[in-house]
Parts: structure tokens; C-alpha cells; sequence
């Protein structure tokens, strides 16, 4: 089932959750509790990430398959441009198609690790946007992009990366997932400059519960998302892992509950092959029903359409 269809037949906000394929046995029996467990959640749908170079291209496609085997025809692979050239990428996608997946999250990627920087191969694509209208004009999958509340690290100011994530939707892009972030002002400010730049398509917040400290830290080192200073000063102030995991789910609950109230149209969660936190933090949202105060007073800035 393709997510527009999926958001258009929802009167409610949309739970999604995202995997990445293992590489060990323990990692696949991990895999294979969370995904047991956040079964029983029902959500909208589920995404399963692309490897580092496309290096998990081959279990990105089966896994996706797999999966939606146990929730339901609604996945979503990711397909990136790092080191794949035009043909290949036509490659990974009828591959995408083939397995009966319907969704495809269209990334550039990372810089392989060692290198500071992105090259486009020469027979390759340089941008993201580049991707979206490669699946957008020949393939019949719809397709979502990714955007950045506190910018992109290449993007040169706010305004920059806005008016490229206009080119990702004009492209084709018909959702957009933001990165993770910890400060709920930089998701209304993007979402403000972008239906100012005439960026219509709904724009789902996705959220990594600050469950683990150096995990934490290691990524947004990486991917340039900030720790707002109390939230940091909160985590160096718990006894032990367990109490700064207990903080990460509840903080991570406020944070969705303040963005589905505001009327964010649903909330992506990076489970990083972990149901704890994801599912508690569904269940609460689901017994309080945040979006409910949004119903009636939900800012123009918010809205998907």
C-alpha cells in the first residue's frame, strides 16, 4: 500500500517505525523480538534503511519483503546514490519493485567512511532530488525524501536547503521525513519556511529516543543534530544506563506529544532495532491522544495540505 494512500485514508496521526538490516546473529535475533513485538502496534507503516555504500542493498529489499510479511504490504526500502551508478540504481529499484514494495525513501547518503565529502561517481547522481525524479518518472512507486530541521551540514543557511527540498518535492517527493532532533522549535521553524516556499506535502517528524549517551552522541556528531543543553545536562546527571534509558523514553514521549499536539501529521521512529522505547512511547501517545487539542486550533504552518 502506498503512503499517500495510507495518509489520505487516516483521520488520525500515522505511527511509522524504521529498521536497518542486521549483520550478526544476535543482531537478527534482535531484529526478530522488535519486530514480534512492535507487530502488535499496527503501524502505518515501516522503512528498512540502505547500507553504507549500498552495502546491505541485497537485505535491504529481502528484509523489507520479509517484514511486510508481519506488518502488512506497507514498507518502504531506502535507495541511495553513494557509489552506484544510473544503471545500477535502475537496478535497485526494479529490484524494489519486483519484491512487491510500493514505498521508496530516496536519500544521496553519506560520504563512505574516511572520506569528509560526497563525489559523484561520473556516471552517477550528485543530489537527491536527482534520485526522486529517476523513480518519480519511470517507476509507478511512490516516493518520500528526507529533510533537515537544523539544516543540512552542506546547505550554506536555512534558505539554501529549503529551496533544494522544493526541488525534491517538484521532483516527485511526496512525504518528507525529517532527520532526528531533540528541539521541537527547529521542526515548527522548518515546516514554517517550508509552506512559505510553497512546499505543500506532509512533513513527518522522525525521532530517535535519547535511550543511550555515547550512541547518542556518536550520532549527531555524524548527522550535525545538536543536544539541547538540559536534555545533556539531564543525561550526565543519571546514576547509570538504565536512568538515563528512562529519561530518553520520556523525554522522547513529551517531545511527540507537544508535535502531534501542534499538528504534526504523525511521528517516524528510528527504533534502531529496539522495541522498548518505541512502544511504550506509542502506547502512551495512544491513551493521551495529544493530536485531539489540534483538531480544532491547528496552526496553517502545520498543515500537510
Amino acid at each position: 500500500m502506498r503512503i499517500d494512500e495510507i495518509l489520505a485514508a487516516r483521520e488520525e496521526p500515522v505511527f511509522s517505525f524504521e529498521f536497518f538490516p542486521p549483520r550478526t546473529s544476535d543482531g537478527e535475533r534482535k531484529l526478530e523480538q522488535a519486530a514480534e513485538r512492535l507487530a502488535g502496534l499496527e503501524p502505518d507503516f515501516f522503512s528498512v534503511t540502505w547500507g553504507a555504500g549500498g552495502s546491505t542493498s541485497e537485505r535491504t529489499v529481502s528484509l523489507t519483503a520479509d517484514l511486510q510479511e508481519r506488518f502488512g504490504p506497507r514498507g518502504m526500502a531506502h535507495l541511495t546514490c553513494v557509489g552506484a551508478s544510473v544503471d545500477s540504481l535502475h537496478e535497485s529499484v526494479r529490484a524494489i519493485r519486483d519484491a512487491g514494495i510500493e514505498n521508496l525513501l530516496a536519500l544521496r547518503g553519506d560520504p563512505p567512511a574516511g572520506e569528509e565529502t560526497f563525489v559523484k561517481r561520473e556516471d552517477g547522481l550528485a543530489h537527491a532530488s536527482e534520485l526522486v525524479k529517476l523513480v518519480a518518472d519511470d517507476y509507478d512507486l511512490f516516493v518520500a525524501g528526507a529533510c533537515y530541521p537544523e539544516t543540512h551540514q552542506e546547505a550554506p543557511d536555512a534558505t539554501t536547503d529549503v529551496q533544494h527540498l522544493r526541488r525534491k518535492v517538484d521532483a516527485g517527493a511526496g512525504v518528507l521525513i525529517t532527520q532526528l532532533f531533540y528541539d521541537n522549535r527547529d521542526y515548527l521553524a522548518l515546516v514554517e519556511a517550508a509552506r512559505d516556499h510553497g512546499i505543500d506535502v506532509p512533513i513527518i517528524p522522525g525521532i530517535l529516543p535519547a535511550t543511550d549517551q555515547s550512541r547518542l552522541e556518536r550520532i549527531t556528531a555524524l548527522c550535525g543534530a545538536r543536544i539541547p543543553e538540559p536534555l545533556h545536562a539531564q543525561m550526565e546527571a543519571c546514576a547509570n544506563p538504565e536512568a538515563v534509558r528512562e529519561l530518553g523514553i520520556a523525554y522522547a514521549a513529551q517531545q511527540c506529544a507537544e508535535l502531534l499536539a501542534a499538528g504534526a501529521p504523525g511521528i517516524h521512529f528510528y527504533t534502531i532495532n529496539d522495541a522498548g522505547p518505541t512502544a511504550a512511547i506509542v502506547g502512551a501517545l495512544r491513551a493521551a491522544r495529544p493530536w485531539e487539542r489540534a483538531r480544532e486550533s491547528r496552526p496553517l504552518a502545520m498543515r500537510s495540505r
